[in-house]
């Protein structure tokens, strides 16, 4: 396998920045509406750009090439954000615990959708294959997602541009925390547990899939009830930074068992199925 950078995404996340800077200067100063699109675009990609690549820099012997991890990015994404607007609106009535949990429950099998369709021609048998998929995966919905509340926060705020900005920094910081680390630590276990060409859901699978919806859950249900003690802002901020440090500790024992598990390919061949 060819020697692979370690500060790609280094790179990719410092240009995505300067651009964005660029942007925000230009459309304060030219009061051009036209660049509000592009500057919530690449607000909102440069994190989760930037999170794909530094995992794909460590894939070691993955067989995984970048259009397979870009397409699983962009299926992720897209497929995800389809199937959850279709589906939470006949599970979401109004907002409460148990519509928190489902949210989490339908996020998290909406992602999984674009792993499963990248790879249902391919062997999936590698443990680090799947984390890869899965983090490219959760990384294009959290993307589109946070593009998303960018635009509503333009429209909710009157056109303030410091409240997109505001909404669009902090969901891009959060980003690693959130959505393509718990898809990863799904697809990962998926990939562990099927053989060659069919997947197979078995208990592990279910219990991957039950854990990040219950991360995903208590993401979104913690700081309600933390804030009512240490008030909302640090209550915010103590929940997120408790449930990102779990899923990312999990995440990291993946990712150590899936080195491991590793078989050797062919470099740069991606084996698939006929």
């Amino acid at each position: 396998m060819p020697v692979v950078r370690r500060n790609g995404w280094l790179k990719v996340l410092t240009t995505a920045v300067v651009f964005y800077v660029l942007l925000l200067v230009a459309l304060l100063l030219t009061k051009n509406s036209n660049l509000f699109p592009t500057l919530a675009m690449v607000g909102s990609f440069m994190v989760p750009v930037a999170y794909v690549a530094f995992i794909y820099e460590r894939r070691h012997l993955s067989s995984l090439t970048m259009p397979t991890v870009s397409l699983a990015f962009i299926y992720g994404g897209l497929l995800g954000i389809i199937a959850a607007a279709f589906l939470e609106p006949f599970f979401i009535r109004q907002l409460n615990l148990g519509a928190i949990l489902r949210i989490g429950l339908i996020e998290e099998f909406a992602k999984i959708l674009g792993v499963l369709v990248i790879a249902r021609r391919r062997r999936h048998d590698s443990e680090m294959d799947g984390l890869i998929l899965g983090a490219a995966a959760g990384m294009g919905f959290a993307a589109l997602e946070s593009n998303g509340y960018a635009f509503t926060a333009l429209l909710e705020s009157h056109g303030s541009i410091s409240a997109t900005v505001e909404v669009t920094l902090l969901r891009g910081l959060l980003a690693p925390l959130g959505h393509g680390t718990w898809t990863a630590i799904l697809a990962s276990v998926l990939f562990r547990e099927s053989k060659s060409c069919n997947f197979r859901i078995n208990w592990q699978v279910i219990n991957a899939y039950l854990l990040v919806s219950i991360l995903h859950a208590t993401w979104d249900g913690l700081p309600l009830v933390v804030s009512s003690i240490f008030g909302q802002d640090l209550g915010v901020l103590i929940a997120w930074g408790v449930i990102g440090a779990v899923g990312l500790l999990i995440l990291w024992i993946r990712w150590k068992e899936a080195i491991r598990l590793q078989m050797v390919l062919p470099s740069g061949i991606e084996e698939t199925c006929t």
